[in-house]
């Protein structure tokens, strides 16, 4: 019996093809076709091994060629995978950190390509015939827009802040409410921002409350800034006071000491009338008087990542000549998807209709039910009755650090089964292609229509039934 099994077992392991046979046969022509060779020949050597310990445990049901090469082409798939890759976000939080915030308009993406594929003014003035500056293809828009002296735009708008308290306060004090000393994603605190500019923090007030005399009898000869920081992703109430930016801009004048306003998210547009009374509009802090304003690009602007910085002229082609502007500047791709963002800001009506980010935090909510509504009747039109799929209330999120706390009336395709755990449901989803990202609450799978895109709809569908069908 154990030579019989030996002999059997030497049979199979020999009419394992070879490396070379495989690689010039149709499939693997076809493979080195698609896939880097690399990838193809490892992954040749991986299913071959694979088929190998399969054969030796006898654990191999079905030893057949095409089980091989699919084995092989499935393991060359996963090498020659993109790491990053689109995903569907159905997790109802539009400018999700994790997910890569904003997604681009259809102008931004179209621009981007346009400038992308073919040599570009980049840093070429065109008219005089000589060398340019990168940054004047969106200065004269951010100034069109906010009604600001000069623009600049670098990478982040932690680089923004750095940037312009290293050319302002190196070496010198800035004063700032104890309550606005933030942290954002990622544990980057702004204290450690400030020390990391060489600028000197003072804190002034408490963590509630701050009035102006905190922040005259603050200043000494050593001041050189005073900065306001606007809590942008969490909310102080109560027994609360605090220092407008007139005011703010009022005692600088009063002392000859530039004033600083660090907005953190950013809108270029009006979000009272939408009935968001805590976000400022970048255009009300220019008039101000406000010497220099940050930003991000990406969070409420809806742009590509980005650093904002308008105010005073003077004071801009100051941060312009400093050193570090050269290692935190935007490429081509971001000033190409930028400006054509900011194109639609023009028109704010546009702007809303168009910048995907804008659309989905203030689209109406009977337009996200007709979506959840055609996401339950796509799913059980290919379910039936094994699947308990409904359309529900919840709420939704900005994300982003931008308007905390604020519930956005939603509506969800709520999903469970009993063949599965919403667990298991989640993972499988999260792990699939595209991955599709949803959130659970108490016993049911959550897909939230205001993130869902209507083009997202079939794949999604079609994902979920893969998965679920597997399970009955």
């Amino acid at each position: 019996m154990v030579e019989k099994y030996m002999h059997e077992t030497q049979q199979l392991l020999s009419g394992i093809p070879s490396v070379d046979e495989i690689l010039k046969s149709p499939r693997g022509i076809d493979m080195l076709r698609r896939y880097p060779r690399r990838f193809v020949l490892q992954g040749i050597r991986e299913g071959i091994d694979q088929r190998r310990r399969e054969i030796l445990a006898g654990r191999s049901a079905d030893l057949s060629e095409e089980i091989l090469f699919a084995e092989i082409e499935k393991i060359v798939e996963g090498l020659s995978a993109l790491s990053l890759r689109p995903l569907i976000n159905a997790t109802g939080v539009v400018i999700h950190t994790n997910l890569g915030r904003s997604t681009l308009s259809a102008r931004a993406l179209e621009n981007i390509v346009r400038v992308s594929e073919s040599y570009s003014n980049l840093e070429y003035d065109i008219d005089a015939g000589r060398r340019g500056k990168r940054y004047v293809h969106i200065k004269r828009i951010l100034k069109e827009i906010t009604g600001a002296e000069d623009a600049l735009v670098v990478n982040n708008n932690a680089a923004a802040v750095l940037l312009c308290l290293n050319t302002l306060a190196k070496g010198r004090e800035v004063i700032v409410s104890r309550g606005e000393l933030v942290e954002i994603g990622g544990s980057f605190r702004m204290p450690d921002v400030m020390s990391s500019s060489g600028a000197v923090l003072r804190e002034v007030g408490t963590t509630n409350k701050t009035n102006l005399l905190d922040y005259e009898s603050a200043i000494t000869e050593r001041t050189s800034l005073l900065l306001k920081i606007h809590r942008s992703n969490f909310r102080i109430v109560g027994f609360t006071d605090e220092v407008s930016i007139e005011e703010l801009v009022s005692l600088g004048k009063r002392h000859n000491l530039p004033v600083m306003f660090d907005l953190g998210s950013g809108s270029l547009i009006d979000l009272r009338q939408h009935g968001f009374y805590d976000e400022p509009a970048v255009q009300d802090i220019v008039k101000s008087g406000v010497d220099l304003t940050t930003f991000s690009g990406d969070k409420l602007l809806g742009g590509p990542q980005g650093g904002v910085i308008v105010g005073k002229r003077e004071y801009i082609e100051k941060v312009q000549k400093n050193p570090l502007t050269r290692a935190v500047r935007i490429d081509k791709l971001t000033l190409a998807g930028f400006e054509a963002t900011l194109m639609d800001y023009l028109d704010e009506e546009k702007a809303v209709r168009t910048i995907p980010t804008l659309r989905m935090l203030l689209q109406k909510p009977e337009e996200i039910r007709a979506r959840a509504k055609k996401i339950v009747r796509a799913l059980k039109r290919k379910l039936g009755e094994s699947v308990r799929i409904e359309v529900m209330r919840d709420v939704s999120r900005a994300g982003g650090g931008a308007l905390p706390e604020r519930d956005l009336p939603t509506f969800v395709a709520a999903v469970s089964t009993e063949t599965m755990s919403v667990n298991e449901l989640e993972e499988a989803l999260r792990k699939g292609n595209p991955p599709i990202i949803a959130r659970i609450k108490e016993d049911s799978l959550i897909l939230d229509a205001r993130t869902i895109r209507d083009r997202d709809i079939p794949i999604l569908v079609q994902r979920m039934t893969s998965v679920l069908s597997l399970q009955e």
